[in-house]
């Protein structure tokens, strides 16, 4: 039954992937086999820069001496214990999350998704039991083009039809409202509604960034009229935008503050709610869990990954570097590029052709990064990054970017 591994070719490994494997993704052809910083090497040896660092959860760069010592340490004393009983790392993990971010409290998760369930769960039951509302009335507006995870009823208030498509029937009490647009949101509430869930920065609709004073408008919307503002900072949190969260960019602080990816490095999944005790007092024993939600080696991995941000300063990297990056972008001249947007180091270039052949001609030169929306090329590379390789990415991408266009 097993193989000697070493005699497998890159084809063949993605042969097996493509035939026992769901066909949910279309990754490209490049098969990694080890990685470290910005940098992963295939099975063939062959080196590649990495310009999506995993939609922003190794921010910190990839097998981080520090987190994997975090790791390896804990993984050799306990990993799991589950919430039926207590560990020694989570009220430390508590206590490091209210010292770097001011939020009074904390519910620990798995994946980003979770982390925006358990908001959505805390929203409604706060509406009820806080604000009021009649049972089962809570409504959550979300913003159009939004993405906060696969679940069942994320996708239903999706506006991207194919996240939608087939796996309807969805929850009820979600309505959405144009981003970037707070009239918009101020025409849309109403006495029922509990929480305005929204992206500071859309990450998976192309790197929109809203007009400055967004949410500092909505903050004030949602403070008339007692409704939560939930900032889902899953990918624009923790030093991906040149501040710790994309909410300081309007000088805002949300009611709840949505993490995860970069939370720990890219070690292991770990996310989490941040909020008031307003807020997260109203899950009382029994009402909502996860077993492996607060581990101990997720707490572990979890406390490394933010001393690194903080400690390696990526934040500030990501701002100055981030300056640099599209300052050189938006000045390349190429007929293909319709507009580049960005915040310190997430970007996303406009163009006006597909931009999957764009990211496979980048791979050939040792360039890795990904489309979204058929015409958007992503880029966030690792916030460890040094300004020479960035450099040198931007170098391929102005050199493919203009074949493309020359070939108009």
């Amino acid at each position: 039954m097993f193989v000697d591994e070493t005699a497998i070719s890159p084809s063949e490994l993605v042969e097996l992937e493509e035939r026992y494997g769901a066909h949910n993704y279309h990754p490209l052809d490049v098969v990694i086999e080890r990685a470290a910083g910005a940098w992963v090497y295939d099975v063939e040896g062959r080196r590649y820069l990495d310009f999506l660092a995993a939609y922003s959860a190794v921010n910190q760069g990839h097998c981080h001496p520090a987190i994997l010592k975090a790791m390896t340490e804990q993984a050799k004393r306990v990993t799991l214990t589950s919430r039926a009983f207590r560990n020694d790392q989570l009220p430390l993990l508590y206590r490091d999350l209210h010292e770097m971010t001011g939020f009074e409290m904390a519910l620990p998760m798995n994946s980003g998704v979770e982390a925006v369930e358990t908001a959505l769960k805390a929203a409604r039951k706060w509406g009820e039991t806080v604000k009021g509302v009649p049972v089962g009335q809570g409504e959550i507006l979300v913003a159009a083009n939004n993405f906060h995870g696969r679940t069942i009823s994320v996708v239903g208030f999706s506006s991207e039809t194919q996240y939608r498509a087939g796996f309807g029937p969805f929850p009820a009490g979600f309505r959405q409202v144009a981003f970037g647009d707070a009239e918009a949101l101020r025409e849309a509430i109403t006495p029922n509604t509990v929480a305005f869930l929204v992206e500071p920065i859309q990450g998976e609709a192309g790197i929109i960034v809203p007009p400055a004073g967004y949410l500092r408008q909505t903050a004030q919307l949602c403070r008339e009229h007692n409704v939560l503002l939930m900032c889902d900072e899953i990918q624009s949190g923790l030093g991906r935008t040149g501040k710790l969260f994309a909410f300081e960019h309007d000088g805002i602080r949300p009611d709840v503050c949505i993490v995860g990816k970069a939370l720990s490095g890219g070690f292991y999944p770990v996310s989490a709610v941040l909020a008031s005790r307003e807020v997260l007092r109203v899950f009382a024993p029994g009402d909502h869990g996860s077993t492996f939600g607060g581990n101990p080696l997720a707490c572990a991995v979890a406390r490394a990954a933010l001393r690194v941000v903080v400690e390696e300063q990526l934040s500030e990297r990501s701002a100055e570097l981030g300056v640099y990056a599209l300052e050189r972008l938006r000045a390349m001249q190429h007929k293909v590029i319709a507009e580049v947007r960005g915040k310190g180091l997430w970007i996303g270039i406009e163009l006006t052709v597909k931009a999957r052949p764009i990211c496979e001609a980048l791979e050939r030169r040792g360039l890795l990064c990904k489309e979204t929306h058929d015409t958007v090329i992503r880029l966030a590379p690792p916030l460890v990054i040094s300004r020479e390789d960035l450099a040198w990415g931007i170098d391929q991408i102005d050199a493919v970017l203009g074949q493309s266009s020359a070939g108009l």
